[in-house]
């Protein structure tokens, strides 16, 4: 057989090869550990670092009182948080 062709061969089966690699990679480095985040956690995933976050209502931070329940309970709902922290006062 010509070598030429079997080099090619080579180099396009060692290609293959690493860009397979680099897909089971990717798939196990960031998009399962993304997906189990967002969809069965309900936090923020910070791709760039690979950190799963819980977000946080600037009320919490500030100690400003959000005073209005139905915008308290649509923003506890939408970060995935039902229930008021334990240190709120009622």
């Amino acid at each position: 057989m010509n070598p030429h062709i079997e080099r090619l061969k080579l180099i396009f089966i060692a290609a293959f090869a690493v860009l397979t690699v680099g897909v089971i990679v990717w798939q196990v480095g960031w998009i399962m550990p993304a997906r189990k985040c967002e969809v069965e956690q309900h936090k923020w995933w910070d791709s760039g670092q690979r950190v799963c976050a819980q977000p946080v209502l600037i009320s919490d931070i500030t100690g400003r009182v959000i005073t209005d329940k139905k915008a308290l309970a649509e923003a506890r709902a939408a970060i995935g948080r039902d229930r008021p922290p334990a240190h709120a006062k009622p």
